[in-house]
């Protein structure tokens, strides 16, 4: 008699397709957006910044009251992130963004678009340049997708220098690094204005 594949003892963890980080119970939504609150986590990708930019749009029109949000991300494409980026801009609401997990790459510009800023006493920041997405196409396609990573990559430089106070070139040599900051580093570096406890 054949069993269910639940019970084969040489099931691996990779045998099941994987559960898009992003995706949450439909009752775990509700209760977020009724708090006023957008959890994100994983690498931001379009979908995910569209659906978070659409939430976050939705609860500005609904009220002027502040909108948490809860971020975990460790990257993210820079198209994605700043479609996000652009949304909180446009958001009328006070925006209070929490590290919770590792945030770093482009994903590190979503967070610096909130107007306050603060981490859990265990988070970090990855400073690091974002990752290339490898271009297909034609020569002139693959130069055109070079030129807009590096207008992008200037954007997110000139957008974390600006929230944390750091010259430009400070930003760059640290994304170049691939510095890492603890959440008591990242006070000092101006990057959160202080850390979450009790």
């Amino acid at each position: 008699m054949e069993h269910s594949s639940r019970y084969r003892y040489d099931r691996r963890p990779d045998d099941d397709p994987p559960v898009p980080p992003a995706q949450h119970a439909p009752w775990l939504d509700e209760q977020l957006f009724g708090r006023r609150m957008v959890f994100l986590r994983g690498v931001i990708e379009p979908e995910m910044a569209g659906r978070a930019a659409a939430t976050l749009l939705a609860l500005d029109a609904l009220g002027a009251d502040p909108i948490t949000l809860h971020l975990a991300a460790e990257e993210g494409q820079l198209a994605a992130v700043f479609t996000l980026v652009d949304a909180l801009d446009a958001v009328q609401a006070p925006i209070h963004a929490t590290a919770v997990g590792q945030i770093g790459g482009a994903a590190i510009g979503v967070f610096c678009a909130a107007q306050t800023r603060s981490a859990f006493a265990h988070a970090r920041f990855r400073l690091s340049e974002p990752k290339v997405t490898s271009p297909g196409g034609t020569a002139d396609q693959v130069v055109a997708e070079a030129g807009r990573y590096l207008r992008d990559l200037e954007d997110l430089v000139l957008r974390i220098a600006a929230a944390t106070g750091q010259p430009r070139s400070r930003v760059e040599d640290d994304l170049s690094a691939g510095r890492v900051l603890s959440a008591e580093e990242a006070v000092e570096y101006g990057l959160i204005s202080s850390i979450t406890s009790r």
